[in-house]
């Protein structure tokens, strides 16, 4: 069922999406030298490894670890990095994740391939048996500012928890952080 309305809400949104996505392919392509998309090795549902991408919002030359582990991710930026990450418009393309079932409109959101310490503790507790979202439970309770072994409790309240009401609400406090661009730390 969660699956079906993952690939009903994709096609409904397409149409909206295809002119910003337009537009942030030229902005990324004009303000920044490399390609346009970064996919990025993610963690998914037990632990199968996917590629993900994102409208790029760093130098191509940015480590490839956690942007919470880069001393000052700020100096990485491109030019209109900032406006795509407080905006989330980075994270449009990974509809196309959606779309191929690597990924849900809700759940965890996928762990970098290095987040060791991250994906361990899922493990653990099993989260990892669940699809990763484009956005979740810890994603509304803190984003970038929570710990992992707190994110980690949110993404197992989530697993406990899930049932389509619930992913509704996921979705509109999602809505209501983006429009307020809370939790982003750069």
């Amino acid at each position: 069922m969660k699956r079906l309305l993952d690939l009903l809400l994709c096609f409904a949104l397409l149409p909206f999406l295809v002119l910003p996505c337009m537009v942030l392919f030229v902005l990324v392509r004009a303000t920044s030298t490399g390609p346009v998309l970064y996919w990025s090795d993610r963690v998914g549902q037990n632990n199968h490894i996917f590629k993900m991408p994102k409208f790029r919002s760093m130098r191509i030359d940015t480590p490839a670890v956690a942007t919470h582990l880069l001393q000052d991710p700020t100096i990485y930026l491109t030019p209109i990095g900032s406006f795509l990450r407080k905006s989330s418009l980075d994270e449009l393309p990974q509809l196309w994740c959606i779309f191929k079932g690597e990924m849900s409109f809700v759940g965890p959101r996928p762990a970098l391939f290095n987040q060791h310490d991250l994906i361990e503790a899922r493990t653990q507790c099993n989260v990892h048996l669940i699809k990763p979202g484009l956005t979740g439970w810890a994603q509304v309770n803190g984003r970038d500012e929570i710990p992992i072994p707190q994110k980690v409790a949110f993404d197992l309240e989530y697993a406990q928890k899930q049932s389509l009401w619930f992913d509704i609400q996921i979705l509109f406090l999602t809505f209501l952080k983006v429009v307020r661009t809370e939790g982003v730390s750069h």
